[in-house]
């Protein structure tokens, strides 16, 4: 053997030695029997994943304009938002306390020295270039201090500038340059069904210019007997949006903005039994807001205006017996004065308010801000309707000295049922002739002449509407029916029998019962 093939005999021999020695260390250490291209390609652990792209829906494409468009509305809304931080005497009582447990603004911690002054936030809105800000009366009031923070986090000491209860509007002015005045727009064109947006800061300082979603749920919302804790005074005008948008403490006194961008409301109010957000959320209309912040700007107050009338919303049997193709207007109930403008205009008890200088109007509030926010001495033209039909009259207002307004009871019906056993009259109640001795223990006037209602049949529509000596002591007493006086039962069963205007009869009752003063009307129908 040569050499040279000698020399090859060994490298190979040296060659085939290393590759079994590799590969039995190979099997000592583990080594991986794969790539790291075949591990990808089995679903091995660490690989990148590639998002694929999103399907297209077209029918997807209209919640996603919607989307884009709250995004745009809030994005141009926030920056008019702003935080509002007031200060109190300490020990100072709560506010507003006829508002609902879930906007009164944070106690006092009872661990907290006397000397510090009381504190709570809100929010508002800025309504014009040169600094004014619209917000909650409750916010505000009492307040020794008002402190402003705005989306870009700059800080102003706000001066009140007023506010009023009735409406709990409330106006604040900051010196400051660069603001975003928020645009407004009419509360009165607001649909129910429309997609709203509350803008404002839930829960304090936590949550600040907090954007929530909803749409409008109800218009002209009276809050009495709906919202825990609310009490109905003479002076309040409540004609309050209803929402269910999120709302929550600190959310009083900010925006309820459409998808235009445009303020329709204050957010003041929530139903709730816990404090939080329950479903149901009330706001300000924006009409009402401009209309009292305009006054407060100019006058430093708000002055009001009245007819000068007591009413109560129209009900189906008052539709019925004016001729109304629906139930709305406002029934005159009764007048506060001799001099009521009303009175002097020549409108009369019983008649139906159907409108306000051409404008329609179908309930309380609504008559209330018409009416409310003129100035004395100006007039307005009052459309009626009633026993002989359709008129106009105008009216010169007076301003409200005090604790006039007019007061709105609410009536509600049930089907009426059999009358009374000994009734022969077409109301199917009990009454009787006042007398001397009654007149003494119903704590009526001595020289009153009419009938005691002394017995009503259950389930008949009088339950709610008048007071019976059956029921308890403070009977009421009719004195007249249709206009006509009445002394007697027969007079009382013959003016029934004529059976009044479309079925219905229209009552003037006095009421003995405390503290429930003057007469009303109280129109029902009449039984088979």
């Amino acid at each position: 053997m040569s050499s040279r093939s000698r020399n090859w005999l060994k490298l190979t021999t040296l060659g085939g030695l290393t590759f079994f020695l590799g590969l039995f260390f190979a099997g000592l250490l583990d080594i991986p029997r794969t790539s790291l291209a075949q591990d990808l390609g089995r679903g091995g652990r660490g690989a990148p994943i590639t998002p694929v792209s999103a399907p297209e829906i077209p029918a997807a494409r209209p919640l996603a304009e919607l989307s884009s468009a709250f995004s745009a509305v809030a994005e141009a809304v926030r920056p008019s938002v702003v935080f509002i931080r007031v200060e109190r005497p300490a020990g100072a009582e709560q506010p507003h306390p006829a508002l609902p447990p879930g906007f009164e603004l944070p106690r006092r911690s009872p661990r907290a020295p006397q000397d510090i002054p009381e504190t709570s936030s809100g929010s508002g809105f800025v309504v014009s270039a040169d600094g004014y800000i619209l917000t909650n009366h409750h916010v505000i009031e009492g307040a020794t201090r008002v402190r402003v923070r705005l989306l870009d986090g700059r800080i102003f000491d706000a001066r009140v500038i007023g506010s009023d209860e009735s409406t709990d509007v409330g106006v604040l002015k900051i010196d400051a340059t660069g603001l975003t005045p928020a645009a407004l727009g009419r509360s009165s064109a607001v649909r129910v069904g429309e997609w709203v947006l509350a803008i404002g800061n839930p829960l304090g300082s936590d949550l600040t210019f907090s954007v929530t979603q909803g749409i409008v749920s109800a218009k002209g919302r009276g809050l009495t007997g709906e919202v825990e804790g609310v009490e109905r005074r003479d002076l309040q005008i409540q004609d309050f949006i209803q929402t269910d948008a999120a709302i929550n403490r600190g959310n009083s006194g900010g925006p309820l903005v459409n998808v235009r961008g445009e303020v329709i409301g204050i957010n003041s109010a929530i139903a709730s039994y816990t404090g939080f957000y329950a479903g149901y959320a009330f706001a300000v209309p924006i009409d009402l807001a401009q209309a009292v912040m305009n006054q407060i700007i100019e006058h430093g107050r708000v002055e009001r205006t009245a007819l000068q009338i007591l009413v109560r919303p129209a009900t189906e049997w008052d539709a019925q017996y004016v001729g109304l193709d629906s139930i709305r207007g406002i029934v005159v109930n009764g007048f506060s004065s001799d001099e009521s403008p009303a009175r002097r205009a020549g409108i009369e008890l019983g008649e139906v308010i159907t409108a306000i200088d051409g404008e329609p109007v179908g309930y309380v509030a609504e008559l209330q801000q018409r009416v409310g926010f003129r100035r004395p001495g100006e007039t307005v033209r009052v459309e009626v309707l009633g026993a002989n039909g359709r008129r106009e009259v105008t009216a010169r207002l007076v301003g409200l000295s005090g604790d006039e307004a007019p007061a709105a009871t609410a009536t509600t019906t049930t089907p009426v049922q059999a009358a009374i056993p000994g009734a022969n009259n077409k109301l199917g109640i009990l009454v009787e002739p006042v007398t001397q001795a009654a007149t003494n223990a119903l704590r009526v006037p001595n020289d009153t002449r009419g009938l005691i209602v002394k017995q009503i049949p259950t389930g008949s529509p009088l339950e709610d509407l008048l007071n019976a000596q059956s029921r308890i002591r403070y009977a009421d007493v009719i004195t007249e029916v249709e206009g006509t006086p009445v002394r007697t039962e027969a007079e009382f069963r013959s003016i029934l029998a004529k059976g009044g205007r479309n079925g219905i009869i229209t009552l003037r009752v006095l009421s003995g019962i405390p503290n429930y003063e003057g007469e009303r009307i109280v129109r029902v129908p009449l039984t088979d």
